[in-house]
């Protein structure tokens, strides 16, 4: 038959509506009665791979953020979600703020014009992953040019993160260059405010057969804004090349740089009350800074991916990266407006501060995937290592001259304000913090419908504050994991699932000492759908979270200004997620999301 003579070139055909497709034919492992996909990803016909590019989709056939098992959607016993490239380009995301304003379960708080923080179930989103890589930085300054997709795991995801944080993990995967033939698209955007944006992405091979590929993409993007004296300036430059070392090996090496320049940046709000006790009304447009304040990020990146398959389909992958973010700031602010007339504008003080801080992550995850066979059943087990250390250095300038607004009016206000006069500069900070850790997951197939994914990590945190000289050490933390997923039929499975929650934190008692990291534990249980061959997925969770060591505001010290926290216990956040997403009919995408919670 046909399949028998396709068999000798790696070749199988599938039927589809009356129509034979001949595609190559994977490596792969079954589990029960499913069979998954591994690292070959089909996104022409009715197959969709982990690789969202040119799926047409608002959904993927597989990922793996939640326990480096590559698994669909509807096998993660956890609430997940992928934003793909077509959500992004059909919506426009360029941004994390986007992602987060955009995602059900997600908000993205804004508190001026540069700082985005993005909160899940309550709590704010401070562990996010490159490629599965983790970092604890914010990465809300990512350009979203540069990926294939986002995956976000709600919840805690302390198997892969090393920290249980019960809000989310994010992990942000790379564009590689998987096309052997030459291939590019030019995007240019304009908008309201003076916003335009341009794109370039191209790819190509640089050898004859293919097997050594390239890819650059680089972005250009400046807008002013609604608000006074405000605009902002990114560039985006990235390249990857990707070797097929030979048919079991694959190499990618890429690197990275972003750079965004804020100018007329605010630094908090605008005063609430007049002197009066009456209620201000500023328009969404006033702001009231100097024309010299500045808000400048940059980023620089780089990282080395290896991965060989044995003939035995097991798979060793090694993964280096480099990440290094600095800023500068320079920023105007209020610290009294309880003198601000009604009648005059005038009354109110401001005050400014001028920093700079850079911080750089080094990070090597190396682990193996070993599929094998018990019990005439097929299962798999990961096991890997990674280390991981991030130096913070943070330094200020002292000011030796004020702000002097004394003739100002918020009612005429002039942004062409005298700049302070600031001292050399000094260190403000010095941490050094570092992880170890060692992981172990499985996935069993229990029956031909029930399946166990169970395992943890085991990780040593030591944290150096030299500039404060104070340090502090977490040895032998485990985080365990354990998940059930039951078949119910062909399109709808039930899950529950358990982990624990650890996240050391910065936060400081009144002595001035570090709390005791965060401890709990998060539970789900939901029922997820597959729909028109696997192209729509639906999932409703129930999900709670207990946590001890909850940083509560206590106090400001008022010699250094600095706020102080306790720990309180016994903090429960309970809620329930429903998303959908995915093609519901021919050239018709649907994406939909609802969340609620309540916090005691």
């Amino acid at each position: 038959n046909l399949n028998s003579v396709l068999e000798e070139h790696n070749l199988k055909a599938i039927e589809e509506d009356s129509i034979i497709y001949i595609i190559e034919k994977p490596k792969y492992q079954n589990f029960g009665n499913t069979t998954v996909l591994d690292e070959i990803s089909v996104n022409s016909g009715n197959y969709l791979g982990s690789t969202t590019e040119n799926s047409n989709s608002y959904t993927t056939g597989s990922m793996n953020t939640a326990t480096k098992l590559d698994l669909s959607i509807r096998e993660t016993p956890q609430s997940v979600v992928v934003i793909t490239k077509q959500q992004m380009e059909d919506f426009n995301y360029n941004s994390f703020e986007d992602i987060g304003n955009n995602t059900a379960g997600l908000r993205a708080s804004k508190f001026d014009t540069d700082r985005v923080y993005i909160n899940a179930r309550g709590f704010e989103i401070n562990y996010y992953q490159l490629d599965g890589i983790p970092t604890s930085r914010f990465l809300t300054l990512e350009d979203l040019s540069i990926y294939d997709r986002v995956e976000i795991v709600k919840g805690a995801n302390g198997l892969m993160t090393g920290a249980g944080n019960p809000a989310a993990s994010i992990n942000l995967v790379r564009k590689h260059a998987n096309s052997k033939e030459f291939t590019g698209n030019i995007t240019l955007q304009g908008g309201s405010w003076d916003t335009y944006r341009g794109d370039i992405d191209v790819n190509t091979p640089l050898n004859q057969d293919g097997s050594v590929r390239a890819r650059l993409v680089t972005s250009y993007g400046e807008k002013d804004s609604y608000k006074d004296f405000y605009s902002k300036d990114s560039k985006t430059l990235y390249g990857v090349v990707d070797a097929d070392i030979s048919d079991n090996t694959r190499v990618s090496i890429g690197a990275s740089y972003l750079k965004q320049e804020s100018k007329g940046s605010t630094w908090g709000g605008v005063p609430t009350y007049f002197s009066d006790g009456t209620l201000t009304n500023f328009s969404p447009e006033d702001s009231f800074v100097p024309k010299w304040a500045y808000a400048d990020k940059e980023e620089k990146s780089a990282f080395l991916n290896l991965e060989h398959y044995f003939e035995n389909e097991i798979k060793i992958q090694a993964n280096y990266s480099y990440y290094n973010t600095s800023e500068k700031n320079n920023q105007a602010y209020y610290i009294n407006a309880t003198n601000l007339s009604r009648i005059t504008g005038l009354g109110a003080t401001m005050s400014s501060w001028k920093s700079r801080s850079e911080d750089v992550d080094n990070t090597l995850d190396l682990y193996a995937s070993i599929p094998f066979e018990l019990g005439n059943r097929n299962h798999e087990i990961i096991t890997g290592i990674m280390y991981q250390k991030r130096e913070i250095n943070n330094f200020s300038y002292d000011r030796l001259t004020n702000i002097d607004i004394s003739n100002n009016s918020v009612y005429s206000w002039n942004a062409n304000i005298t700049e302070p006069i600031y001292d050399s500069e000094t260190r403000s900070g010095k941490t050094t913090n570092e992880q170890k850790a060692a992981y172990v997951v499985g996935r069993f197939s229990l029956l031909d419908d029930l399946t166990l994914i169970t395992g943890g990590r085991l990780t040593n945190y030591e944290s150096d504050d030299k500039f404060n000289k104070y340090s502090y050490k977490n040895k032998e933390v485990f985080i365990p994991y354990a998940g059930l997923v039951y078949n119910i039929d062909e399109n709808h499975s039930v899950y529950t699932s358990y982990t624990d929650i650890f996240q050391p934190q910065d936060n400081k008692d009144k002595s001035g000492k570090k709390l005791d990291p965060r401890e709990g534990n998060n539970y789900e249980v939901g029922v997820k759908g597959e729909y028109f061959n696997k192209k729509l997925n639906t999932g409703l969770t129930l999900f709670r979270v207990q946590q001890d060591n909850v940083p509560t505001l206590a106090g400001v010290d008022p010699i250094t200004g600095d706020s102080y926290y306790t720990a309180e216990k016994g903090s429960k956040t309970e809620g329930i997620e429903f998303d959908l997403n995915g093609e519901i009919l021919d050239n018709w995408n649907v994406g939909f999301g609802i969340s609620y919670y309540e916090m005691k």
